[in-house]
């Protein structure tokens, strides 16, 4: 195994003289830390071992107590958690995690599903040492259900590692999987839990490969349609530490530290953990996925003595080169090629009503806001329980009944989000979006986000449908509006999407080469020439095409697509290019990332909100909601709950929302 750690043994080492360092740096009225976190630092973990006990031999003191008294904070727990080793620095995590009132999974599955068999064959026995008690009787007692036995089958430490693959059991697992989940109503676990609890990485790649040509979906989609909750997480990074470790790692490392606060614990865990062993292929994976140093990061985000701690552990800035890392490149590679392959299946939260009663509902509706005050809970339940074309069937029986128009009377008894969010469901697909479109860009601003995100992920179909309906509905046609809002690069982009004519066919190869080898040399172009050729093949190709185009461009150009955009545009045009990237590789994580922004920070972009929720709920929010809970550690459902609080006196607006969400995750 090669090792692409930070921390390595320092040359000409004397556990004897550091001891004395350390003793020097405590010695007297305060300490000196920078020795303290400079010598640490610079020693691997088998050296500190060395220094703890010539610590004790010649001074008489517990080393790690007198860092304890001496140090404190963060900075403290990161400087004694690098002198355990790492089995024992693994079994207090664990021990942390199962201890006292409630459990922290998170931790549970990241340790188990990242660790060797010597690795958890070692916790195992530092935990009974340091805890007197047995690590799974602990887990047992704490934990449930399948989550629960997967954890045992991992802890047992005995998955394969011979690295011979039976051509065969490939085969029959990647069957054997199908079978248990996506082939069957209902899903067998157990099978889940007993080839990828047990058989060896190089086995598993070739399953999950043979996986995708069966069921034409990666493993990890599949998951996430057919398992819930901490048992979907734990099996979700199981496959990501069988297919990439490093990759694994970044994605936690990106997660502690973003938005407001930071784990440290999960940041030190990691840091500590990986810095003897992957931390240059978890730099290198963190750059590709974030477009930002680990280094930089972490500088951002923490302070003093620990920041600087940190960066040690860390060990430089990537920033500071231009191209990727021949790994990282490979890496970049291989993720857009999975893409390529993949086929997605979408699944909406709203399906169409059984035992559906056009009638019965627009009387219910009627009754609902006839007299004094508006009955909105019957509202929501029939509404919000409709499709699409059910709620349309609705429109027409109200007036064919009552006489009456039905989005008249809403808008009279509703008010404020609750209004715009039902009046929206109402409206057909085509008529939303285009009402869309003419919000983002009447008035004194506009909002350029929004004609982004309508124009680049509807189909040519939906386009050509939001071009009627804005021509019938605003007596102006859409064309005509974006070139009177908008200008230069960025309008004619709009207008080139606003054509609906991207093209629907599948990936050719051959123009998918020549395409990336064009978007290559157009890199090393003027800005004017590079933004137009990347328009002429960006805002016409089918997303199947420019998946492989993107995965060829990195080849070309040892750059990622969005590495380039981020880098060499700026402003709207930027933001166009980069949504239409992140749309061809997954629709899904963009609109969980559009979602995250609307709703987060100080108030709530309830515009962006209402139309990715009613837009998305009979294609794919089931899908985005996965994306959601993935990246951002919380359920859109739970997120809603929290930031539509402000504002949402009655709780309505809110309930609406959370019903077409369709449930927590």
């Amino acid at each position: 195994m090669v090792f692409r750690g930070i921390i390595t043994d320092a040359p000409d080492f004397d556990p004897s003289t550091d001891a004395e360092t350390l003793y020097n740096a405590m010695k007297g009225m305060g300490s000196d830390k920078e020795a303290i976190l400079d010598l640490v630092t610079s020693r691997s973990n088998v050296q500190r071992q060395e220094i703890i006990a010539a610590y004790k031999c010649n001074f008489g003191q517990d080393l790690i107590e007198d860092l304890k008294y001496e140090l404190t904070g963060k900075f403290e727990r990161l400087i004694v958690s690098l002198m355990r080793t790492p089995a024992y620095h693994d079994a207090k995590e664990i021990n942390d995690a199962v201890k006292g009132a409630g459990t922290n999974e998170k931790v549970l599955i990241e340790v188990m599903a990242s660790r060797n068999n010597q690795q958890i064959q070692d916790m195992v026995a530092a935990y009974k040492d340091a805890y007197g008690s047995d690590i799974e009787e602990d887990i047992i007692a704490d934990t449930s259900g399948h989550f629960k036995k997967t954890l045992i089958v991992l802890l047992q430490g005995t998955r394969d590692e011979s690295g011979v693959v039976d051509a065969d059991l490939v085969e029959q697992d990647a069957q054997d999987l199908y079978a248990a989940g996506e082939e069957q109503w209902g899903t067998d676990e157990a099978k889940f839990i007993m080839i990828l609890g047990n058989r060896s990485k190089t086995h598993l790649h070739m399953v999950f490969d043979a996986y995708e040509k069966i069921g034409e979906t990666t493993i990890e989609d599949s998951i996430k349609n057919e398992l819930s909750g901490d048992f979907e997480r734990l099996m979700l990074a199981v496959v990501q530490c069988i297919r990439n470790v490093p990759m694994f790692y970044a994605k936690r490392l990106y997660k502690s530290m973003k938005g407001l606060g930071t784990a440290d614990n999960t940041l030190i865990r990691i840091m500590i953990s990986r810095s003897e062993i992957d931390m240059l292929d978890i730099r290198e994976c963190f750059r590709l996925l974030y477009e930002k140093s680990l280094y930089n990061m972490i500088k951002d985000d923490t302070s003093g003595d620990y920041k600087r701690t940190l960066l040690n552990l860390c060990g430089g800035d990537d920033d500071l080169a231009g191209e990727f890392f021949p790994e990282a490149a490979q890496i970049a590679y291989k993720m857009w090629e999975t893409s390529a392959m993949t086929k997605v299946q979408l699944r909406p939260t709203l399906r169409p009503a059984h035992d559906f009663d056009p009638a019965a509902d627009a009387q219910a509706l009627r009754k609902a806001m006839k007299g004094f005050g508006t009955d909105e809970d019957a509202i929501i339940e029939i509404i919000a329980h409709r499709s699409n074309a059910q709620r349309q069937e609705i429109r027409q029986t109200f007036k064919s009944l009552l006489g009456r128009d039905l989005m008249k009377d809403l808008k009279s008894e509703l008010s404020k989000n609750l209004e715009r969010l039902i009046i929206g469901l109402m409206l057909t697909p085509a008529e939303f979006d285009a009402k869309m479109m003419k919000k983002a860009m009447e008035g004194a601003g506009t909002d350029e986000h929004a004609l982004i995100e309508i124009l680049v992920t509807r189909s040519s179909e939906q386009i050509l449908d939001m071009n009627a309906a804005y021509q019938a509905g605003y007596t102006k046609s859409m064309e005509e509006a974006i070139n009177s809002d908008t200008s230069g690069l960025f309008c004619r982009i709009l207008v080139s999407l606003a054509q609906g004519a991207r093209e629907e066919e599948p990936a050719n190869e051959e123009r998918a080469n020549a395409d990336a080898q064009e978007l290559a040399d157009a890199c090393n172009a003027d800005s004017d020439d590079m933004e137009n050729k990347f328009m002429s093949i960006l805002c016409t190709r089918s997303f199947p095409h420019l998946r492989r185009v993107f995965q060829e461009f990195v080849r070309y150009s040892n750059k990622d697509i969005e590495q380039i955009i981020k880098k060499e545009m700026s402003g709207d045009v930027k933001n166009a290019f980069y949504a239409i990237v992140r749309s061809v590789k997954n629709q899904p994580s963009y609109f969980a990332d559009r979602l995250y922004k609307a709703m987060k920070g100080l108030g709530t972009d309830d515009r962006a909100l209402i139309r990715i929720m009613v837009s998305r709920s009979e294609i794919d929010l089931f899908n985005i909601r996965k994306e959601f809970k993935e990246t951002h550690d919380v359920s859109l459902h739970e997120f809603i709950q929290v930031e539509t609080m402000i504002g949402d006196t009655s709780g309505d607006y809110r309930k609406t929302l959370q019903l077409l969400c369709g449930g927590e995750d």
